[in-house]
């Protein structure tokens, strides 16, 4: 397996010396968050943009800033990592898990319009593995409906759908920096979007509810003096402390800075990886479909095995056997997670079960299978290859390791 160390031999340890060279005190040309969201908002070329903690806090956040809490139903793909899962509970909303389509691994529009009720707040979109959602019928069902989009873009960066880069489609987007995405800085995330009011709210909720703190900065000691005055009110909003600490902006910073040459080298060893499968004639290997004239920026190389005859296991195995990288299981869907009846018993602890008769929140808890049957027979059969491999002649290495794999198995 690569060493990934690579990915910050750029600029990351310069910004870091001046951080720590000024002893974590913003430098005449402001604070390195500062600097980064005015960059990434300027690369997706939208107002705002707020960095967070991570790619969860964004999440929980966002759908706070939406209004989203209890009685409230929010739609989210039942195929995706838990956090999209219980994003909505931390709101006390309820998500109501969405199937997917078989080709494209990704939210069907036909169950999100199914799933609609008198209930429905938000439509929590996930473009996974690399690939956008069908967003324009998303953004149908959402105006007919008048339902807000959020984006969730942690797997997304610089894909596109009909010539729309994702996360700038739906009212907010969303990206995460935990070190397995394509930018990262450790862990980190990053929202924007282009509506002033909801901006400065989310900022608000940021950091603690200090009253300075605006769409545009993060700095909350505007006078020192007037800071200090025993008699100053700090604090005119709820909100936690979700800042994205000044290191991780400054690694944050030199990584969005080279965000085209990541994204490019997952492109590459997809179209690599996609040839084997060609050449090879594997009808039973079979990529994650991207629309034509779409772009997937490949956070992995997704692919369903759909050969009875070998055991998912077996295929793994036998990759790592001949040196693979590794290949990646989906992520049991949500509600058959073990978290969901420790979630129930905590709301009843909490006192939700109050509301079970006004709100109906209780029963929706009651998931069974066959909810989203299309995810959950594509859940089993999805392999995820990587693709975050340092030059050509690593991708070469893993192609090479694949050929070997499906001709073992032919």
């Amino acid at each position: 397996m690569n060493n990934p160390a690579w990915r910050f031999e750029g600029n990351e340890r310069k910004y870091l010396e001046e951080v720590l060279s000024t002893g974590f005190r913003a430098g005449a040309d402001g604070a390195f968050t500062t600097r980064l969201e005015s960059y990434f908002s300027d690369k997706y070329n939208v107002p705002y943009s707020i960095a967070f903690n991570s790619g969860t806090s964004t999440l929980h956040a966002t759908l706070l800033a939406m209004k989203c809490g209890p009685g409230d139903e929010i739609l989210t793909p039942a195929l995706t990592p838990l956090m999209c899962g219980l994003a909505p509970h931390y709101t006390g909303a309820t998500p109501v898990f969405v199937d997917s389509t078989p080709d494209t691994f990704l939210m069907d529009p036909i169950d999100i319009e199914r799933k609609i009720t008198n209930k429905t707040k938000v439509i929590f979109v996930t473009h996974m593995y690399g690939a956008v959602c069908d967003m324009d019928a998303i953004m149908a069902i959402a105006k007919k409906n008048n339902l807000k989009v959020l984006e969730d873009c942690a797997q997304c960066y610089s894909a596109k759908h009909n010539n729309q880069i994702s996360g700038t489609i739906g009212d907010i987007g969303s990206w995460s920096f935990e070190n397995s995405k394509h930018l990262s800085c450790g862990d980190g995330g990053i929202v924007c979007l282009d509506d002033e009011e909801i901006a400065d709210y989310l900022r608000k909720l940021s950091t603690q509810g200090f009253k300075n703190a605006t769409a545009k900065s993060g700095k909350i000691r505007v006078s020192k003096d007037l800071f200090q005055n025993p008699s100053y009110t700090r604090h005119s909003h709820y909100g936690f402390m979700y800042r994205l600490p000044e290191v991780a902006a400054a690694i944050g910073l030199a990584q969005v800075e080279k965000m085209k040459w990541f994204v490019d080298k997952r492109i590459l060893m997809a179209s690599i990886y996609k040839e084997v499968i060609s050449d090879l004639k594997c009808d039973w290997l079979i990529p994650q479909a991207t629309p034509e004239g779409d772009i997937n920026s490949y956070y992995t190389f997704a692919a369903k095995m759909v050969n009875s005859d070998i055991k998912w296991a077996d295929f793994r195995k036998k990759y790592v056997d001949f040196g693979g990288d590794g290949v990646y299981a989906a992520w049991t869907l949500c509600y058959r997670e073990d978290s969901i009846d420790d979630i129930l018993k905590r709301l009843k602890k909490i006192g939700y079960n109050g509301l079970k008769s006004s709100l109906g929140i209780l029963p929706k808890f009651k998931y069974h299978d066959g909810l989203c049957p299309n995810a959950e027979k594509v859940q089993t059969q999805l392999m995820q290859f990587t693709t975050n491999q340092k030059n050509i002649e690593e991708m070469k290495v893993q192609a090479d390791i694949l050929h070997k794999t499906i001709s073992y198995f032919n």
